[in-house]
Formats: structure tokens, sequence, C-alpha cells
């Protein structure tokens, strides 16, 4: 449904770092970087852009795709790392569906950042 989606962030530079590290595990990097913006993505196709405000920026959640329980896994170390803040630890959200596995942390500016991957259920 979406190409792309963009979110204001109050520090870019704090932003790009933490997203940057939070989803090296999920294979996301820079796909393009204007003046006061950067495209995270997979090659060169930005699909998360984030924008430099002045606003405080609205709390949004935001999931993504993972192939594997340990990509998840990693995600979570690495977002926490980051500076990140716990919002729930890698599991199964069987609420959801049998196979739903999945990982959340808080972002620098509030946003709940998932990493979710769905097994073999077809959803």
């Amino acid at each position: 449904m979406f190409d792309h989606v963009g979110i204001g962030v109050s520090n870019l530079g704090a932003s790009k770092a933490f997203f940057l590290q939070a989803l090296a595990p999920l294979g996301v990097g820079v796909a393009m970087e204007v003046p006061q913006a950067v495209g995270l993505g997979y090659g060169q196709k930005p699909s998360l852009w984030l924008g430099a405000t002045e606003q405080k920026p609205i709390p949004l959640h935001i999931a993504f795709t993972a192939d594997t329980r340990s990509q998840v896994d990693e995600f979570y170390r690495c977002a926490l790392a980051a500076g990140g803040t716990d919002n729930g630890a890698p599991g199964i959200r069987a609420h959801y569906h049998p196979t739903y596995y999945a990982a959340f942390v808080i972002g620098p500016d509030g946003h709940n950042i998932e990493a979710v991957y769905h097994g073999s259920q077809v959803i």
C-alpha cells in the first residue's frame, strides 16, 4: 500500500544514528539524503524518511518486517544499545496470531519502533 512514509524528528543526526543502528540487523541503511532529511531503506529505495522538524513530533508506531526471529532479537539488542527504551522484549504475541514474534522499543522522539517476524502464518 505505501511507497514510503515520512516522520518528523527533533534531532536528525541522533535519529539517523538510532535508526541505522537499530535497523542494521534488518538490512536497512541510508538510501538517500537531502538537506534536512534522510531516507532509509534497502539499497537505493528509501521507504522511511526522517525529516528535521522544530515542532515536537507526534509519537507513531512503526513496524518493520524481519525475516527471522533472530533478526527481531538482534533489532531489540541494537535498538537498546542505540539508546532506545524497552517497550516489549522479543517474544510471541499470540493475541495477534500464533506465530507473531516481535519486539518493541521507544526511539528518541517517542516513536514505538517494532520488528516483527510472522513465521509461517499467512496474514
